[in-house]
């Protein structure tokens, strides 16, 4: 056990600034790779680890969801973050009983997200009875039985959530949607809801699917890539590589973002002499540094000027034979884009008209155009008709259902798709509820459940009292740090199956359990032998995982064997489902996902070719659209955008690259040079001038939001330092999950009810008191 790891809380002295990198990954990257592993590993696990992430007869990475190019994976499929992700759940560390005598819950409240991941791997399942202070040891069996004593007793299976995190393989996914659709309710929030539902929404309706239309093929074919609100660096940084064979083949790049991303401007393939010796590769042709929320603004405004230039040249811009043939809603589009007003697009964009010009000039000289996106879109109050206005650009120039064209939004967690596809999902189609109604004999509510937000205000409005997280981090994913922890606060049992400790532990129900499970990088033994996963990635390539090393502790169930279990507690032995076969040989499972979810049939043969299999894509494959009207439907939207009050800023919540999503790897952000501290805010050096501050000084950053009730609410973090960056002026940035208190839980993305956490109004006050 470490019993005081690095974790002690930052004090502000310890901030180092530096100029930010001009590059990503190179040389650096791999020494911090290998540091880190060694550091969480030793060298045998970690020679046994790194050789094995993401290769065929391997494990999948447990962090993002970037694929792998199919037939020709390297010796060293990573990235710096995966090395990170990988020796973070296979570090040597562990979290034993001792250390929960040791620390109170009041004691772990008061630690910070870095310092509880450091602490290591669970290995016990543990029990925080009501009125106690101290979480104590608990059987397995026990476990189950205060879960089902719980769910038994509710009024309604709707007063239960269940949450999932993007990492649950695609037959845990199944079973424990099957295990809460068996029990009654359709209360299954989950990280999704608060990255790419936006993304989900928009694209069901354009072109009838929730998904990426393109694959790593289709990107290194493409002759222009927009890259919009993403930063591939530290998000996905294995999308350099392919970014790096779409410029060799003659790609142009685009960057749209507010900030300038390292990963964007050059990078250094650290298997290639030229990303150790040389410079490396020049990634975006173009920058466009965008205003925070003026995506929108900046693809009507093309879209105007695409109009423009077909009026000048009839017949040569807009894809008339693909608009005739495939779409529907073009004539109401054009009508409304053609008056969009210039000057106003540029004000909310912050581009110039030449900027336009220029990027309108790129997309009528590309044959084959990718528009890629990722928070940055997705996270705003109007985010679902940004993307909307983003796909309206490819159908007007006929890009989807071509090689080398599409749409990309580029997921993050490594199966946050795959879950969405095994029905974890508040709102699942009929279509697959009756599949599961067939093939189990189950009746499966058809009630659409709570989301994410939604989830939250019934646990704080006493409408929901019991909380189950299949994995995740919910107390620091997800907005309003407040409110959520009084939602968990307010239930009667909290569960988390968890491979780490998190702050989720530490905010808990009056009852609160941990149960340890696997992670992907353990062995999984059963009944039948060892047994395998599958996931799918950012791009629908459905693929096998398997884990190799020995566990922990002997105490660790995988989350397959966790569901089962639980449901055989829950539903006694005469269920119809049958979970004890499942449990036992998880191909059982992939035979009954053939039968309920399209895409599968012959599931366990076609998961064991050497890359898998693509899921149907029915517009990228045939340019069919299962819409309404059976097209691909352009959409009209009014211009929204995101003005600065005077005296105010506009602040995007963002990552480190020191962290996955919740998961701090450490205390650095070495690309914007950011050393020794997290608690700082990134603003323009003539915002800072104007604001009255310098460069240096220690702020309170107070949110400002207009209530449901008309009163404006306020929120405040404390304490953090002013950098002076480069940002579009009126603007900001800091990281999360130190600045999601700031984030009002109803500031959600219409239609999806996405946290918009890209576009927080703030004001900067000067420091009121100091952490001690």
């Amino acid at each position: 056990m470490m019993r005081h790891g690095p974790g002690a809380d930052i004090d502000e002295p310890d901030l180092e600034i530096s100029p930010p990198k001009d590059y990503a990954a190179g040389v650096p990257a791999v020494l911090v790779s290998l540091e880190r592993a060694y550091e969480q590993m030793g060298v045998i696990r970690t020679a046994k680890t790194l050789t094995r992430l993401n290769q065929r007869h391997g494990f999948d990475c447990p962090g993002c969801a970037w694929p792998e190019t199919p037939g020709h994976r390297k010796p060293a499929e990573f990235c710096e973050n995966g090395a990170k992700a990988v020796a973070e759940e296979a570090t040597l560390r562990t979290v034993t009983p001792a250390f929960f005598a040791e620390y109170s819950v009041d004691e772990l409240a008061t630690k910070t997200d870095y310092w509880l991941g450091q602490q290591g791997r669970l290995t016990r399942p543990m029990i925080l009875r009501d009125g106690t202070d101290h979480y104590e040891p608990i059987s397995w069996d026990d476990a189950y039985r205060v879960i089902a004593d719980h769910l038994g007793a509710l009024p309604s299976p709707d007063e239960a959530v269940f949450y999932t995190s993007g990492r649950t393989s695609n037959e845990a996914a199944f079973l424990y949607q099957l295990l809460i659709r068996s029990y009654g309710t359709n209360n299954m929030p989950d990280c999704s809801n608060m990255c790419h539902e936006s993304s989900g929404t928009a694209l069901n309706d354009s072109i009838g699917i929730g998904k990426g239309s393109v694959s790593v093929p289709d990107l290194e074919a493409a002759d222009l890539i927009l890259i919009a609100g993403q930063n591939p660096g530290t998000n996905h940084p294995r999308m350099l590589s392919t970014l790096e064979k779409a410029k060799a083949n003659g790609a142009r790049i685009i960057a749209i973002n507010p900030l300038p991303e390292a990963g964007l401007k050059r990078f250094k393939d650290p298997q290639k002499v030229s990303g150790v010796v040389g410079r490396g590769v020049d990634m975006a042709d173009e920058f466009l540094q965008i205003r925070l929320g003026g995506d929108m603004a900046l693809f009507q405004g093309l879209g105007k000027l695409l109009f423009e230039a077909e009026d000048a040249a009839p017949g040569t811009v807009v894809d008339r034979a693909f608009v005739d043939a495939h779409c529907a809603g073009f004539d109401d589009y054009e009508t409304h884009i053609r008056n969009v007003d210039l000057d106003t697009v540029l004000e909310a964009s912050g581009l110039t008209l030449a900027q336009l010009r220029e990027t309108t000039a790129e997309l009528i000289a590309s044959q084959r155009t990718v528009i890629c996106w990722a928070m940055g879109l997705t996270q705003h109050t109007h985010a679902v008709a940004t993307i909307g206005e983003a796909v309206n650009l490819l159908l007007a120039r006929g890009m989807i259902g071509k090689r080398g064209a599409g749409v990309c939004p580029v997921r993050g967690h490594s199966n946050v798709q795959g879950d969405r596809t095994m029905g974890i999902w508040e709102k699942m189609p009929e279509s697959f509820l009756a599949a599961l109604d067939t093939e189990f004999g189950i009746g499966a509510p058809r009630k659409h459940g709570f989301d994410t937000v939604d989830s939250i205000r019934a646990m704080r409005d006493g409408q929901a009292s019991v909380f189950i997280a299949m994995g995740g981090n919910f107390v620091s994913a997800t907005p309003d740090t407040a409110a959520t922890e009084i939602a968990l606060r307010n239930c009667a049992l909290t569960v988390q199956v968890s491979t780490k400790l998190n702050r989720s532990h530490a905010v808990h129900g009056r009852t609160a359990l941990i149960l340890p499970t696997l992670g992907r990088t353990d062995l999984d033994v059963q009944s039948s032998g060892r047994q395998q996963v599958s996931v799918e990635d950012s791009m629908s390539m459905v693929h096998l995982s398997r884990g190799r090393l020995t566990p922990v502790s002997e105490h660790l169930r995988s989350e397959v064997a966790i569901v089962c279990q639980l449901a055989r507690t829950l539903f006694g032995p005469d269920h119809s489902v049958p979970w004890g076969r499942f449990e036992a040989d998880y191909d059982r499972i992939r035979d009954a996902i053939s039968r309920v979810v399209p895409g599968f049939e012959d599931y366990n043969t076609r998961v064991r070719q050497p890359d898998g299999f693509p899921l149907p894509h029915p517009p990228r494959d045939a340019r069919e659209f299962h819409t309404e009207t059976g097209r691909a439907n352009f959409s009209v939207n009014e211009l929204e955008w995101v003005p600065t009050p005077d005296g105010r800023l506009i602040l995007q919540t963002m990552r480190s690259h020191d962290q996955y999503n919740t998961t701090i790897y450490g205390l650095d952000d070495r690309y914007r040079g950011v050393k020794g501290s997290r608690k700082v805010i990134l603003v323009d050096p003539g915002d800072i001038t104007d604001l009255g501050f310098r460069d240096g000084d220690l702020v309170d950053i107070v949110s400002e939001f207009t209530g449901v009730d008309g009163r404006l609410e306020e929120r405040r973090v404390s304490n953090f330092r002013i950098v002076a960056y480069s940002t579009p002026k009126g603007n900001a940035a800091a990281y999360y999950p130190e600045t999601n208190p700031l984030v009002p839980l109803d500031h959600v993305a219409k239609r999806s009810n996405t946290p918009a956490s890209k576009a927080i109004t703030v004001r900067l006050e000067a420091a009121s008191v100091r952490d001690s």
